[in-house]
C-alpha cells in the first residue's frame, strides 16, 4: 500500500505521536495526586496552574510552528526532540509551584505541542491521495501510547518515586529519537510528495490560503467549535480522573483499565476514518465526530455503575479517533498544503489553548462545589450547539479549485 519514503514517513509520524503523550494529559494527569501531594496543593491550584502553563505553551507555538515551513524537516525535528528531552528532565525536578508551571509549559510546548505538531504536518503535507490512511496509522501511536501508558505508570509509581520515571522517560527520548529521525527523514524536505502511480487519479488544484485569509474565513471558526470540543472536555477528564473515580466510587484502578477501552476503540475508530476519509472526504465526516463525545456526557450524568467508566471512555475514544485524523486533514482538504505548517501551527496551538481552558474550567468548577454531573451537563450544551453550528455550513466546507 505504501512505498518505502511513504512507510518512513508514517513510522516517522507513528513515533513521534507516540512520544508527544508525555505532554498529553492523560499522561500528565496520572502524576496529578503525586505532584499535588508532593507540593501540598489543591485540585484548583494544579489545575490553575496547568491551564496557565499550557496557555503560554499556546501562545508560543502560534510562532515557532510555521517554522517548520521555513527549515528542513529533520532538523525541526531534532530540535523539538533535544527540546522533548530537556523538558522531562526538568519534570523530574520539580520542588515548588514556579518549576511545576515551568515544567508544565515545557512539557505541553514540546510534547502535546510541537511533537504532535511535527509528526502531523509532516504527514499532512507529504501525502494527498492516502492523506486518511496515513494519518490515522501516524496517530495510531497515541492511541498505543494511551493503551499501554495509563496501567504501566500506575504500577512503576508503587515500585519507584514518580521523579525517577521522568529521568529515566528524558534518557530515552536523547537517545533513541535522534537516531531514529536521521534513519526515516533525513532526505525529506518541503517538496517531498507522495508518489501517486494511479492513473485514474486526478488532483485538482486548490487554492492554497495563507494564515492570514483562514483568519478572515468564518468556516474556520465554526469547525473550530468543534474540533476544540474533545480537547478542552478530554483533558479536563484525564487532568481530574482521580476526581472523576472518588466521585463516582469506582476504585483506584478502574480508570486506569478503563484506557484500554479508550485506546482500542480510539485506534479501531482511527484506521476505519482513514479509509472513509479518502473515499469521503474529511468534510463530510466532520459531522460526525463529535456524537459519541456528547453521549458519552450523558453516561458520565446518568451511570454511576463501574462498567460505566468503560463505557463513558469508550465513546470518548470513538470521538478521539475520529478527531485526530479530521483534526489534520480537514485543513489540508479546505485549504491547500503549501502554508499546512503554518495553518496547523495555529490550530495546534487553538487546541492546546482549549486544554488550558479545560483544565481551568473543571479545576474552578470542582473548587466551587459543581459535581461531576453537573459539569457534564456544561459540556454538553457546548458540544451541542457546536454541532448545531457545523450542521448549518455542512455544504459550504468545499475548497476552492483554481
Amino acid at each position: 500500500m505504501f512505498k518505502s519514503l511513504s512507510l518512513k514517513v508514517i513510522i516517522f509520524g507513528f513515533i513521534f505521536t507516540f512520544f508527544s503523550s508525555f505532554g498529553q494529559s492523560f499522561f500528565l494527569g496520572l502524576f496529578n495526586s503525586s505532584i499535588r501531594e508532593t507540593l501540598s496543593i489543591t485540585h484548583g491550584q494544579f489545575g490553575s496552574i496547568y491551564a496557565s502553563a499550557t496557555l503560554l505553551s499556546s501562545f508560543l507555538l502560534i510562532w515557532v510552528g510555521k517554522k517548520i515551513d521555513d527549515i528542513n524537516i529533520f532538523r525541526f525535528a531534532l530540535y523539538v526532540i533535544l527540546l522533548l528531552a530537556f523538558s522531562c528532565f526538568f519534570f523530574s525536578k520539580i520542588s515548588s509551584i514556579v518549576f511545576l508551571f515551568i515544567a508544565v509549559f515545557l512539557m505541553r510546548f514540546s510534547g502535546q505541542g510541537l511533537m504532535s505538531h511535527t509528526a502531523t504536518t509532516t504527514i499532512s503535507r507529504f501525502f494527498t491521495k492516502s492523506r486518511g490512511k496515513a494519518l490515522s496509522i501516524g496517530w495510531f501511536g497515541l492511541s498505543t501510547a494511551e493503551f499501554i501508558l495509563p496501567v504501566l505508570i500506575v504500577y512503576l509509581l508503587t515500585l519507584t518515586a514518580w521523579q525517577n520515571i521522568w529521568l529515566f522517560i528524558s534518557v530515552l527520548i536523547l537517545f533513541f529519537l535522534p537516531f531514529i529521525s536521521f534513519a526515516l527523514i533525513k532526505n525529506l524536505n518541503f517538496d517531498s510528495r507522495e508518489d501517486i502511480n494511479d492513473q485514474n487519479f486526478v488532483e485538482k488544484e486548490i487554492k492554497n490560503w495563507t494564515r492570514v485569509e483562514v483568519l478572515k474565513d468564518y468556516r474556520f471558526y465554526i469547525v473550530c467549535l468543534n474540533m476544540l470540543a474533545m480537547p478542552w472536555i478530554a483533558t479536563g477528564v484525564f487532568v481530574y480522573q482521580s476526581y472523576i473515580t472518588e466521585s463516582k466510587e469506582w476504585g483506584e484502578f478502574v480508570i486506569a483499565q478503563s484506557f484500554m477501552a479508550y485506546s482500542v476503540l480510539s485506534v479501531i475508530t482511527l484506521l476505519g476514518s482513514g479509509f472513509l476519509i479518502d473515499k469521503f472526504t474529511s468534510r463530510k465526516l466532520l459531522i460526525f465526530m463529535n456524537i459519541p463525545l456528547l453521549i458519552s456526557m450523558l453516561v458520565l450524568f446518568y451511570l454511576d455503575i463501574s462498567i460505566s467508566a468503560f463505557i463513558f471512555l469508550g465513546l470518548i475514544g470513538i470521538s478521539n479517533g475520529l478527531a485526530n485524523v479530521l483534526g489534520s486533514s480537514t485543513w489540508a482538504e479546505i485549504y491547500g498544503v503549501k502554508y499546512i505548517g503554518s495553518i496547523k501551527a495555529l490550530t495546534t496551538a487553538l487546541m492546546v489553548f482549549s486544554t488550558a481552558f479545560g483544565t481551568a474550567l473543571f479545576g474552578l468548577l470542582i473548587d466551587k462545589g459543581f459535581t461531576i454531573e453537573q459539569i457534564a451537563v456544561i459540556s454538553f450544551v457546548y458540544i451541542f450547539l457546536s454541532l448545531i453550528a457545523l450542521f448549518v455550513v455542512r455544504n459550504r466546507l468545499n475548497p476552492n479549485y483554481i
